[in-house]
């Protein structure tokens, strides 16, 4: 393979435009761009997590997402392209369906925290949340293939479970919500 980048800056977007895939400028402002940054930084969000000392299973995992995030991110920036296969979401369905059934039922909603692993998957995952809602914004636009808006969807379901996967790895309860606490604490102190 020859050099991909062989140089860095172009100045083709000093104007405000970029190009994609297929050779089109758009505004750099255009929701596919947003879009496409929103899955960039959820893959180094999800990047940053992988800093963090973790079982074989969810390294492996997150790194394939991480594959899969590139591809979406390509998807998206050539328009009319598929590269996000149906293999991959059923692969993130049965990894969700694993890894929940490992776990205790919840009776309560968590709050974001526990060990700093956990910390840095609920930022993938409210990333997550964000690029799935600019991929539906793009959409209504400018059609994007089903199987992008579905695993990006799947993606924020892993990602709820994989916070408490890695805090029961860490021996470290999730933070649950308490309603009461909220309404009779003083925010002062």
């Amino acid at each position: 393979m020859g050099n991909r980048l062989s140089k860095i800056y172009t100045r083709t977007g000093d104007d405000g435009t970029t190009g994609l895939a297929d050779g089109t400028r758009v505004d750099k402002n255009s929701l596919r761009v947003h879009a496409m940054g929103d899955v960039d930084e959820l893959n180094a969000v999800i990047g940053l997590l992988l800093t963090e000392p973790t079982s074989d299973k969810i390294m492996h995992c997150l790194t394939a997402v991480q594959h899969d995030l590139f591809n979406l991110g390509a998807e998206i920036c050539m328009p009319n392209v598929s590269l996000i296969k149906t293999e991959r979401i059923k692969a993130l369905e049965s990894t969700l369906d694993e890894w929940n059934e490992s776990l205790a039922p919840l009776e309560e909603f968590i709050l974001p925290g526990g060990s700093r692993a956990a910390a840095y998957g609920h930022m993938a995952r409210t990333v997550c949340r964000r690029a799935e809602r600019t991929m539906h914004a793009l959409d209504a636009a400018e059609p994007l293939t089903q199987g992008a808006l579905q695993y990006i969807n799947r993606l924020s379901d892993l990602l709820f479970v994989l916070c408490r996967m890695l805090n029961e790895e860490a021996g470290v309860p999730d933070v649950l919500w308490n309603n009461e606490s909220s309404q009779n604490s003083d925010p002062s102190k």
